[in-house]
Parts: C-alpha cells; sequence; structure tokens
C-alpha cells in the first residue's frame, strides 16, 4: 500500500499537520517511536520547567488576540481544545503539556502508530520507503518529518565522552553538592541546568565559545531567558559561579580523581590555562538526527549540519517530495523568529498544509475577494495587524498579502515571505506584502538604556527608524519590489489611529496604484 504522506514524529507539528490531513480526508499515517504523543517532552525540558508562556488572564475576549499570550496551544478547529485549560502557571510544567497532546491527537482523531522507531528511510523507485525497528514498513508518495531536534549536539572534543550528558544525567541537586561543575554550552538548557544546582554546587562555571544573548534585547527567545538567568547574578555579584567566553580544547581524568579541562580564554591574554572540576555535563543544544536516512534521499544539511536544508515550501532542497514540520523549520529563519518553538511553527505547519493542497490537490491558497480601493485595502491591512497571532508570532517570517490586477483584489493571509518574493503565488500586476518586524540594530540597542534615543511612539513621520515591532507594508510591481512603508509604533500594539496609521497607509496604497 503507498499512501499520499506519511509524517514522522506526533509531537507537536506532527499532530497538527495530521489533524488537518485527518479533517480533509487525506490518505495519511503518524509514525511515533514513543508510546504516545508528545514523547520528546516526557523526558525534555529535563527540569521539567517550560519557558513557554501561558498567559491565561490577557483582558482579551478575542480568541486570536489570546493566542499571541498563549505559547503551548496548537491550532484546530476546536475553540476548547487549548492548552490554558490544563495549567494557569506563567510557565507551566512539561507534563501538562504531553496531557494536552494527548488529549488533542485523541479529540482530532489523530491516526497514529506508536511504538514505531524508524531505523532506515530509502526511496529507491521514487517513493519513500520507512522502515521500522520491529520490521514494519511503510510507503509513502509523500514525507513530513516532524521529530524535532532529537539528537544531542555533542562537539569535537578530545575526551567529551567523559562528560555527563543533558539528556540522561542525574538531575537531583544533592548529588553536587559541595563539587566543583562546568557545564558546557550556552543556551536555556545550560543555565537551567547552572540555575538548578546553585543552592548545593561549590563552583559552578558555564562555558561555551560564544558570546551569550539575551532573548529579551535580541527578540529571539531561543536566547538566554530571564526565568533560566539567575545564575548571572551569582556571577557579577561574585558568589563562586562565572561564565567562561572561550573553548574548551580538551577533557581528561586527573590523577587524584576529577576531571582536567584545557580552556581556551576568548578574550584574555592567558590564553590556555588548566581548570579542574569533580562533574562536568554536555548541554551544548540538540540537532537533527539524519542517520535514518540511506544515500536515496538523504537530506542535504547546513548550520554545522545541524539541520535540513529546506525551500521557502518547507521542502528539503535536494529530496522531492520530502517535507519538514516543526522545529526543525527554524533552518529558515534561524535565531530570528519563532519557528523553533510551538507558539512559530503551529503557524508554519498550517502553511505548510495549505502548501500540499495547492500542490498536489488543486486547492490554492484561501483567498478572500477585497474591493481594489486603497481605503478598503488600507482597512484589511490594519484590521489583520490589530488581531492576527500568526503575523504577530512569525514575526519577519509569515506575511499576508494583497494581491491587486485591474479592478479585482484578494487577501492572502499568512504566506512565508521567501515564497511570496520567489513567485510561490504565480503573476500579479501589483502585491501588497504585510508583516511585523523589529527594525534594523534592535539586537544591539539596550532596551532599557535611557540614554539611547527612540522613535517616539505614534511618530508617522519617523516610522522606517523605529526599533520595536511595527507593521511593514511592501508593494511590489509585477513581482519586483517597488517601495515600502512603515506604520508608526505603538506602546500597546494598536495601529488603528485613523490620522497616524490608516490614512498615511492608504495614501501608500494609492499613490503605488496609480
Amino acid at each position: 500500500m503507498v499512501r499520499d504522506y506519511l509524517i514522522i514524529g506526533a509531537g507537536p507539528a506532527g499532530l497538527q499537520l495530521a489533524a488537518a490531513l485527518e479533517r480533509d480526508g487525506r490518505d495519511y499515517a503518524v509514525l511515533e517511536r514513543g508510546r504516545g504523543p508528545g514523547t520528546f517532552f516526557t523526558r525534555f525540558p529535563r527540569h521539567r520547567q517550560l519557558i513557554s508562556i501561558n498567559k491565561v488572564h490577557t483582558g482579551y475576549r478575542d480568541p486570536e488576540l489570546r493566542l499571541r499570550m498563549d505559547w503551548n496551544s496548537l491550532l484546530s478547529d476546536d475553540p476548547e481544545l487549548l492548552f490554558t485549560r490544563y495549567s494557569d502557571d506563567y510557565f507551566p510544567r512539561a507534563d501538562d503539556l504531553v496531557r494536552y497532546l494527548a488529549d488533542y491527537a485523541e479529540r482530532t482523531g489523530v491516526r497514529a502508530e506508536y511504538g514505531a522507531e524508524v531505523v532506515r528511510v530509502s526511496r529507491p523507485d521514487g517513493v519513500f520507503t520507512v522502515e521500522a525497528a520491529d520490521g514494519r514498513t511503510w510507503r509513502a508518495r509523500r514525507l513530513i518529518v516532524a521529530t524535532g531536534v532529537s539528537r544531542l549536539n555533542v562537539p569535537p572534543i578530545p575526551g567529551i565522552e567523559l562528560a555527563e550528558r543533558y539528556d540522561d544525567f542525574d538531575t537531583d541537586p544533592a548529588s553536587f553538592t559541595d563539587q566543583r561543575v562546568l557545564v558546557i554550552g550556552k543556551g536555556n538548557s545550560a543555565f537551567e541546568t547552572a540555575e538548578s544546582l546553585m543552592a548545593k554546587a561549590a563552583v559552578i562555571h558555564v562555558a561555551g565559545p560564544h558570546s551569550l544573548r539575551m532573548a529579551w534585547q535580541t527578540h529571539f527567545v531561543g536566547h538566554l531567558r530571564a526565568v533560566n538567568n539567575n545564575f548571572l547574578d551569582s556571577y557579577q555579584l561574585k558568589s563562586q559561579n562565572a561564565v567562561l567566553d572561550g573553548t574548551v580544547e580538551s577533557v581528561e581524568k586527573a590523577a587524584d580523581g576529577g576531571y582536567r579541562v584545557v580552556f581556551r580564554y576568548a578574550r584574555t591574554t592567558e590564553r590556555l590555562r588548566e581548570l579542574r572540576y569533580d562533574r562536568i555535563i554536555l548541554a551544548a543544544g540538540f540537532r537533527f538526527d539524519a542517520s535514518v536516512f540511506d544515500d536515496t534521499c538523504r537530506p542535504a544539511l547546513v548550520i554545522d549540519d545541524r539541520f535540513p536544508e529546506q525551500t521557502a515550501a518547507y521542502e528539503s532542497v535536494n529530496v522531492p517530495d520530502l517535507y519538514f514540520a516543526g522545529t526543525l523549520t527554524q533552518q529558515r529563519d534561524f535565531k530570528k523568529s519563532t519557528n523553533g518553538f510551538i507558539h512559530g511553527f503551529r503557524y508554519g505547519v498550517r502553511a505548510l498544509h495549505r502548501i500540499l493542497d495547492a500542490r498536489y490537490h488543486d486547492t490554492p491558497w484561501p483567498a478572500r475577494p477585497l474591493p481594489a480601493a486603497p481605503e478598503a485595502i488600507a482597512d484589511a491591512v490594519v484590521e489583520r495587524v490589530n488581531r492576527s497571532s500568526g503575523l504577530w508570532q512569525q514575526f519577519g517570517f509569515l506575511g499576508d498579502v494583497v494581491g491587486v490586477d485591474g479592478d479585482r483584489a484578494v487577501y492572502q493571509e499568512e504566506v512565508p515571505l521567501d515564497l511570496v518574493t520567489g513567485g510561490g503565488l504565480g503573476p500579479a500586476a501589483h502585491r501588497f506584502v504585510v508583516d511585523l518586524e523589529y527594525g534594523p540594530g534592535h539586537a544591539d540597542v539596550d532596551p532599557f538604556d535611557i540614554s539611547v534615543p527612540r522613535v517616539a511612539e505614534n511618530d508617522a513621520e519617523h516610522a522606517g527608524d523605529s526599533v520595536y515591532l511595527h507593521p511593514v507594508v511592501r508593494h511590489y510591481r509585477d513581482g519586483v519590489l517597488d517601495g515600502t512603508h512603515h506604520l508608526a509604533e505603538n506602546l500597546e500594539n494598536d495601529w488603528d489611529i485613523p490620522a497616524v496609521h490608516q490614512q498615511p497607509l492608504t495614501a501608500f496604497v494609492k499613490a503605488c496604484l496609480d
């Protein structure tokens, strides 16, 4: 039997895509190595607190606006199937997410086969063949990989095998009492680990070659989050902890017990130094596991071979009909937007579903007609930027598109920007593409430094200089960028002041169409 679709992975992305295929009556199956949905979250994060916010009380009644502050819910046709019903915690527990995913799979009717550990994927005859460890096989015309970054990232350091691994070390802080500990890595998993040990360990060093970046400054939520950065206080206030900037050159056992580490500093005159530790924990993040693909369909990898390389349609650049969903799609916006997280990739999954519909089922991207008048176009754009959760969460990556041809206009929502500029929607005399963006250099400005000048709120004249999140509208004439208009930033993110937002936008649209 050859299916139309096989999805590998019953995590958040795989479940949401499967729910959409189930609703549409498509021929598909989901393969999951675990005993139920969300296997990854039964183990990670190791200390069981998520850093995806769960803001139950927003003051909004509009469910679309509430999704702006709900980072864990998946998209579905069931308005009651929301994670906010499972926990009141702002940073919820991972076990609550596992419960939610199990209920999501059951209530949407997802057809998943559990205990199916994929060990080989091949494509000898133009059809994907997927083999499981127990000997079962499946065949499909299209394959969607939604496994996430499931493999621990192990840097090529001599002796690194002596370190304990984030994915299986003993998380009980008491086992680290009065010990000197090195944590290798500078991401949230490393700092989550260091923070958990502060009350028991004697000394903790967190080490990595790159500069530490704070999420509140870069607006990339994968950078260090405030919920994990109490450790920085203990470092800067000289409480026996430190962040080391540089590379671990080697690890070896010391004759008198513990470990000897050779460390190369990145920014001091002391280039090499020998350091001693009782315990070493490797927490350098995760990577995509491509080992199951044979030579007939092995996807190209990028970013130090940590992610599969993809087109604007989430398809492998070298294996046709091989698609990716979920956190793997962060290759498209690496450390810039939100495809690495549920609150971002849930909209990417919806976009992928629309792409599959258009390519294989003759169903064009959903569109609604609109009067081709500048006022109507401006009003439609303003309404969307003030309400949409997809544009809000996938800033700089997804955009709404207004196509104008003669006296006819159509409005299409949440299209990957690279798909639009690459011609994925076909030709049009005029296209207005709107997304939400931070201004250039926003990641290099300390938002709490009052000596740094910034554009005033609702300053339409200087809106193009804004660094805070704001709508940007670009006009393409016959596929070529022809003009750009910025809507003035607003403290409450309400871009609906007639003289500041609607009227300047209407004038821009009119000038473009004229």
